[in-house]
C-alpha cells in the first residue's frame, strides 16, 4: 500500500520540529558539516544502516568534511510523507555522535 502524501501545511508544521532542514522542491532535505572526511563517511554507513531498517532511501552527497541528504517518497509519486520525516528524525538522532552540526 502506498504511503500518503503529506499537506503543504503539515510539511511546513513538521519542518519546524527539525531544524536545520528544509523543503527543496518535491523533497525534504539538511547538509551537515562534519569534523573530517572519515567522520562525514562513518555518518554515511550509519545512515546506510538507519535506511535498510526503514526501508527507506535518501539521496546522498559525501564532500570532504560534508554531508546533504534530500529524502522524498517514490511510492507516493515523489512527493513527502511521514516516512521521510522518520528517517529525517533518525538521521538527527545519530548525528551529534559523528560531530555534525
Amino acid at each position: 500500500m502506498p504511503t500518503e502524501p503529506l499537506s503543504q501545511k503539515e510539511i511546513e508544521d513538521r519542518l519546524r520540529e527539525l531544524p536545520g532542514w528544509s523543503q527543496e522542491g518535491d523533497r525534504i532535505a539538511r547538509a551537515y558539516r562534519l569534523p573530517s572526511h572519515f567522520a562525514a563517511t562513518a555518518m554515511v554507513v550509519h545512515i546506510a544502516q538507519i535506511q535498510e531498517e526503514l526501508n527507506h532511501h535518501s539521496d546522498l552527497t559525501l564532500g570532504y568534511n560534508t554531508l546533504a541528504l534530500s529524502v522524498n517518497s517514490h511510492d507516493a509519486g515523489g512527493a513527502v510523507t511521514e516516512q521521510d520525516f522518520q528517517l529525517a528524525q533518525r538521521v538527527e538522532q545519530i548525528a551529534p555522535g559523528h560531530g555534525a552540526r
